[in-house]
């Protein structure tokens, strides 16, 4: 399945990432791991459910001082081509159970580079305002800085 792109929809953020895709896939894999580098510091992420399978469940929570966690992301996995591919929605939860609300549906992939790895997130909405609101809240700042904390994480072991 290729993504085509919308950019009147769609927002993106691509990084060369000096570390091979296992590296990568298993800092997303790993719940530990993960909980590392997916929100921007010094927020803190705790991952309540993560079962890395078409239809498994996706929930995180977040704490902006390490205090108490709220909701950030609950959703399901779609698409998992390893080490090539993760697709989540908030349109749907485990199960494929539809969600009481949606804002997005985010693809990431991983592809060979000579440097390394070309990691890409693109995040899909289902209307202008949507995308216009995300990028507004700061997705490229937010998105960005996520993706160079798992940067800076794989490739030290690299």
């Amino acid at each position: 399945m290729t993504t085509s792109l919308h950019p009147e929809l769609d927002l993106t953020v691509s990084r060369i990432i000096k570390a091979p895709r296992s590296a990568i896939w298993n800092a997303w894999a790993d719940p530990a791991s993960f909980e590392q580098w997916w929100v921007p510091a010094p927020q803190v992420c705790r991952v309540r459910e993560m079962n890395l399978r078409p239809g498994g469940a996706f929930r995180t929570e977040i704490s902006e001082d390490g205090g108490a966690f709220g909701p950030h992301i609950t959703g399901c996995f779609l698409a998992i081509d390893e080490l090539e591919r993760i697709v989540f929605t908030d349109a749907l939860v485990s199960g494929w159970r539809p969600a009481e609300a949606s804002f997005l549906t985010a693809v990431i992939t991983m592809k060979d580079h000579p440097e390394g790895t070309e990691y890409t997130a693109t995040a899909m909405h289902r209307n202008t305002a949507d995308r216009d609101q995300h990028e507004q809240l700061g997705f490229h700042d937010g998105w960005g800085t996520v993706i160079r904390q798992l940067a800076e994480r794989v490739e030290q072991s690299a």
